[in-house]
């Protein structure tokens, strides 16, 4: 029985409202900069104003327009989930097919180091990196991305281990079809759904470590992020400042965060039913 996936995900309350906010976000990074009405490094205002007519969210305590600020902010920490989760998904798929498919001691060697990384907390890691070696903030995407693949390989593996038993898979293997030509051609494709939901998992992650990381002040104070944005307007909790200046950042946060969860439950339900929560939070 044919089944129109786009009209079933759209159907799907949870995909719309993730793909609704999705798409508003993906405007917010390629429009938002552009058509920011200040620099957002521009401390020639009059810090922590109220909000007017010209300054939608007021300024910061460095005189900064925190509208144009926020704009940035959701870039970075946006493109550094999406970074995170693409590289971590493409390790994690082709760890998790090589130790599906040739098994033996390649398996077993993919699987203990991927044991190993899952045993590591990767926060720890971030804050130590980031603390004592201040690398770029695209550099400590990808070192995190190295530490999130082992559960989506995981998920990989399992599943090419089922598809390497079906009747196709072993015909095409049995007329001649190369290990590349099999997984390219027939178990890759069939992962597919995986692939979503995996992606989806690793970049909520990753956003949110990015928010913590810049909240702690461990990433370069000129580079806008929506955790340093939480981080500086805590330091003024006592003044009426919240709704304008902590607020915002705290709700494009939690929306970047809601956006790729409700695509990921949409994409889980709708996709592939029995998928389990095989690849984690």
């Amino acid at each position: 029985m044919h089944i129109d996936i786009r009209q079933t995900l759209f159907r799907n309350p949870w995909f719309v409202i993730g793909f609704t906010l999705a798409l508003l976000f993906t405007a917010m990074t390629l429009l938002g900069p552009p058509l920011a009405p200040f620099d957002p490094w521009d401390i020639s205002f009059t810090p922590i104003s109220p909000p007017s007519a010209r300054h939608f969210l007021g300024t910061n305590d460095g005189g900064q327009d925190i509208f144009s600020e926020l704009l940035f902010a959701v870039r970075n920490t946006f493109a550094f989930g999406l970074l995170s989760g693409l590289v971590a998904l493409g390790l994690g798929v082709m760890i998790g097919l090589a130790a599906g498919w040739f098994r033996g001691f390649v398996d077993m060697i993919l699987m203990r180091i991927a044991d190993v990384l899952l045993a590591i907390p990767a926060i720890m890691i971030l804050i130590l990196t980031a603390a004592l070696f201040r690398p770029s903030p695209w550099l400590l995407a990808l070192i995190l991305s190295g530490l999130m693949w082992p559960s989506i390989s995981k998920a990989i593996r399992a599943q090419t281990l089922t598809l390497r038993e079906s009747l196709h898979v072993r015909a095409a293997a049995q007329i001649g079809g190369g290990n590349w030509y099999i997984i390219r051609r027939h178990l890759m494709p069939e992962m597919f759904p995986l692939y979503l939901v995996g992606f989806a998992a690793k970049a909520r992650i990753a956003m949110f470590m990015e928010a913590a990381l810049a909240f702690l002040g461990l990433f370069d104070p000129s580079r806008k992020s929506l955790g340093m944005m939480i981080g500086y307007a805590l330091k003024y909790y006592y003044m009426d400042i919240w709704w304008n200046w902590l607020l915002p950042p705290i709700v494009c946060l939690s929306l970047l965060i809601m956006t790729v969860t409700f695509l990921a439950i949409s994409l889980e339900r709708v996709l592939d039913s029995r998928l389990k929560d095989a690849l984690g939070a």
